[in-house]
């Protein structure tokens, strides 16, 4: 996709629990300055007349728009742009029809995606992805990667799939949920409670002997188990180890049904270096077979695409040159099947910006 020249003018939002903030892109760059609204989550007229005014102000601002495209909060069915029933957004309770309403008010197409599909794609076309295959193809290896998984830590635990460049929503618009999947610690109980900013904070106070009211934000937390204040050390790495931990065991279970590259994004991004290492290493852990063997728990080696040293033996790989039995000819032979787990190069506003405008380019030239 040729995004970077496309003329073509999208309309986008990024929704909050409380603030909207509106914007366009060009030729996958920002065209005119942001401008953000209380969300009035409370009052379902006041929360989409904010909405229109938003999108008029931007689209005067423009010249008009080919496509609104954004990313808004689940449970959603994405693709008849009905919103459900929103924790942080209440006056949806019962379903909205949003897109359909906003088709009617501005006469351009509407789309709206997970915000976690919308920053998974926008890495995959103009992010990590190509990064690492242009990486690739420098260091001579014969690998590409076609499928990248995308993760967001934050407030929640989001996810995207880009397969083949084709973003994948599923038959229920419910594609990828991570958060969902059982957590490794606790299993009565689902991941979610161990990859976000409350689980940070919960497991602090554990450590710390706090109660967890009195615990810090985590970027204080990252702060302590950096040495930049004072707290309690060993509880802050801790929590971020458990945070990686419980990322890793999740990622582990989508990573063998997807084989994919792993972007990670939100706005826990920051404390990467205390999280990466285990996310990593809980990849890589092995399973027990009854009979006492050890097993692989993805068919994959996971590499930290942060980390120096690893990322020079992704690119090398373990290629060899094989002959063709009963012929002189040789074939490249990767015998390292791997992933790697690398940073949003976009930020993660950014990816799902541009993941928001190339989806509704897309939509509109098919």
């Amino acid at each position: 996709m040729d995004f970077q020249h496309d003329a073509r003018t999208v309309l986008t939002l990024d929704a909050g629990g409380t603030t909207f903030t509106f914007g366009a892109l060009r030729g996958g760059q920002p065209v005119v300055a942001s401008r953000t609204h209380p969300s009035r989550a409370d009052d379902l007229a006041a929360c989409l007349a904010g909405i229109e005014t938003g999108f008029r102000e931007v689209w005067s601002e423009c010249g008009g728009a080919a496509a609104i495209s954004f990313a808004f909060p689940g449970p959603s069915d994405y693709p008849n742009g009905v919103i459900g029933d929103l924790g942080n957004l209440p006056a949806f309770r019962g379903g909205v029809p949003l897109g359909p309403l906003l088709a009617d008010r501005f006469g351009v197409p509407v789309f709206i995606n997970n915000d976690g599909d919308l920053f998974t794609y926008g890495e995959a076309i103009g992010g990590l992805l190509p990064e690492v295959n242009a990486a690739l193809a420098a260091a001579g290896s014969p690998k590409r990667f076609r499928n990248l998984f995308g993760i967001t830590l934050g407030t929640g635990f989001g996810a995207g799939l880009v397969v083949d460049g084709k973003l994948f929503l599923g038959d229920n618009a419910a594609g990828t949920e991570i958060f969902a999947v059982r957590h490794r610690r606790h299993r009565e109980s689902f991941a979610e409670e161990g990859v976000a900013i409350r689980a940070v904070r919960r497991v602090y106070a554990e450590v710390a002997g706090l109660a967890p009211a009195d615990a810090p934000e985590p970027k204080e937390i990252f702060e302590i188990a950096k040495g930049l204040r004072p707290g309690h050390g060993a509880a802050a790495q801790e929590a971020f180890r458990q945070l990686g931990e419980a990322a890793g065991d999740a990622l582990a279970n989508a990573l063998t049904l997807v084989d994919a590259l792993v972007v990670v994004g939100g706005g826990l991004g920051g404390a990467a270096p205390l999280i990466l290492p285990s996310l990593v290493t809980e990849l890589n852990a092995p399973l027990t077979a009854l009979d006492g063997r050890s097993v692989m728990r993805t068919a994959l080696r996971a590499f930290n695409l942060e980390d120096p040293a690893e990322w020079t033996v992704f690119l090398q790989g373990d290629v060899h040159q094989l002959p063709v039995p009963g012929t002189d000819r040789t074939v490249p032979y990767d015998a390292l099947k791997r992933t790697g787990v690398g940073l949003s190069r976009l930020g993660t506003s950014e990816a799902t910006a541009l993941g928001a405008y190339a989806f509704a380019l897309a939509r509109l030239d098919a």
